[in-house]
């Protein structure tokens, strides 16, 4: 297998060479990952990978000399190979839990450590991250769509293997119900499902009676499991579901069935066609037989079907999730936010782009509301141990300020609020120090942190903004040092 740490980009080792040489690799740099926008007009993402890249970290320096020569050739860079090829990471690294909602420009993963050894772990951070959170945050909108469960089935549309195992996993954890893949299954102990495709169907012959003996077939050698059957290969209405619901009757498959029986359906007008088998399951005494609904589906549609009242039981949904489709690409970015204890920032032409300077800690404050209960009603961001941070580890009153309107401001009363701290350090000194959870904790995790916001803000289209800010002495320095520049530029001349 490849040693994924090594996934990079060559500027990060040709970066390297000039602080290795010039006697910087040892400086002590903080770095934060974060994203400034979220896809698809959402107001927020869902944190997946952090497994993976804590994996990745661990792999740094597992490489000898000569891999390196393949890449770095040449007898200037051989002192430079060698200590690459030991080089471990040895700092700390904080990070948001997997299953976490995250808003723009607050830091998923901070990465504190020797400048070089941070340094390296950009893009192979990047891939991971930006790759499942990707998929993370569609299925979320997909499962956000309907009460009913979403099974992620995409992997032969996934960008890879390594797409399809990570992808499933990213999408359970922000909301679906299964996966079709099975190294995903196997893997993390969840269980994979599956039934049957078309070719199964047509391989008994291209007839209504070939249709009926794979339905009877398949029963025969599955009974005691889920049966699902898939009747749109010729007709849905005028033989699929008459040559279902035969078969099931054939094989005393009826509502006392304890393994779950039902019918999928792949093509055509799913309202209408889930609508009328439904009337002839219910007619023929099979009311408990559940209908799956396939066919290039995603949030829109299931959203259409639902207000259709179409009677759909399950949702499958394939490329929509696996490659988030309609946001391909997450927009996560890895900034360089402090070295050797002096806050540093990225001042850009696009405002979008600016970033926040210095050692960040952010905290998620929640209040009981009589009506609501517990509601979360702000997330802001510090400098690690400013004015603002220690008022809140201490529980006093605070307030916080809208970073572009400073005339919006809201206030907490000591004793009326929680505080909770969104990173949390998962390697400390080079050890993984991270707690272990399993797929469906973190499945639960992210649930239960969605129903802590409101209906509002969770909704799909035009969501209600959930209040973000940071401190004031992080907003104080930020704009101290974009100020310093541009005095500086103004200044300046050959």
């Amino acid at each position: 297998m490849l040693n994924i740490a090594y996934c990079s980009d060559k500027y990060q080792y040709t970066m390297g060479k000039s602080f290795y040489d010039s006697g910087m690799k040892d400086k002590h740099a903080v770095f934060n990952l974060f994203y400034r926008k979220a896809p698809e007009n959402n107001n927020w993402a869902v944190v997946s990978g952090i497994d993976e890249v804590l994996e990745m970290v661990g792999n740094l320096g597992n490489m000898n000399p000569e891999f390196f020569e393949r890449f770095l050739p040449g007898e200037e860079y051989k002192d430079y190979r060698g200590y690459l090829s030991t080089m471990k990471f040895t700092g700390n690294i904080y990070a948001m839990r997997e299953g976490e909602i995250v808003f723009p420009n607050q830091p998923i993963i901070i990465v504190e450590g020797p400048l070089i050894e941070a340094q390296v772990l950009e893009t192979p951070m990047l891939c991971i991250m930006n790759h499942q959170m990707a998929v993370a945050t569609k299925a979320s909108r997909v499962c956000r769509a309907t009460n009913r469960p979403v099974s992620e089935f995409g992997s032969r549309r996934a960008h890879g293997p390594w797409a399809a195992v990570y992808g499933a996993k990213a999408a359970i954890i922000a909301g679906c119900a299964s996966t079709s893949n099975i190294l995903t299954g196997t893997t993390t102990g969840y269980g994979s499902t599956g039934t049957m495709a078309h070719s199964y169907v047509t391989s008994f012959g291209c007839s209504v009676a070939g249709e009926y003996n794979a339905f009877d077939t398949y029963i025969k050698t599955h009974m005691g499991e889920p049966l699902v059957l898939l009747i749109d290969t010729y007709d849905t209405l005028r033989c699929g579901i008459l040559n279902a619901i035969k078969a099931f009757k054939d094989n005393n498959i009826d509502n006392s069935y304890e393994g779950g029986y039902g019918i999928r359906l792949d093509s055509g007008d799913l309202a209408y066609l889930s609508a009328e088998c439904r009337a002839m399951l219910d007619r023929h005494g099979l009311s408990a037989c559940r209908i799956y609904a396939t066919n290039s589906l995603d949030e829109y549609l299931i959203t259409d079907l639902e207000r259709q009242g179409a009677c759909i039981d399950c949702y499958g949904v394939g490329d929509a999730i696996a490659t988030s489709k309609a946001n391909p690409c997450f927009g996560n970015v890895y900034k360089l936010v402090e070295i050797d204890g002096q806050a540093v920032l990225k001042r850009s032409e696009d405002k979008i782009k600016l970033i926040n300077p210095g050692f960040q800690i952010t905290y998620r404050i929640m209040v009981n509301d009589p009506s609501k209960g517990e509601i979360f009603k702000v997330d802001v961001t510090c400098l690690r141990g400013d004015e603002l941070s220690k008022k809140i580890e201490n529980g006093e009153e605070f307030t916080v300020c809208d970073e572009f309107d400073r005339y919006k401001y809201k206030t907490f009363e000591a004793g009326e609020y929680q505080a909770f701290t969104l990173q949390k350090k998962v390697i400390e000194n080079g050890v993984n120090i991270a707690p272990t959870y399993t797929l469906a904790e973190k499945k639960a995790f992210c649930h239960d942190a969605l129903m802590h916001f409101s209906p509002s803000e969770r909704r799909l289209i035009n969501p209600h903004y959930y209040k973000v800010d940071i401190s004031d002495d992080l907003y104080n320095l930020k704009m101290s040092i974009i100020n310093r520049l541009v005095k500086e530029i103004k200044d300046f001349k050959l």
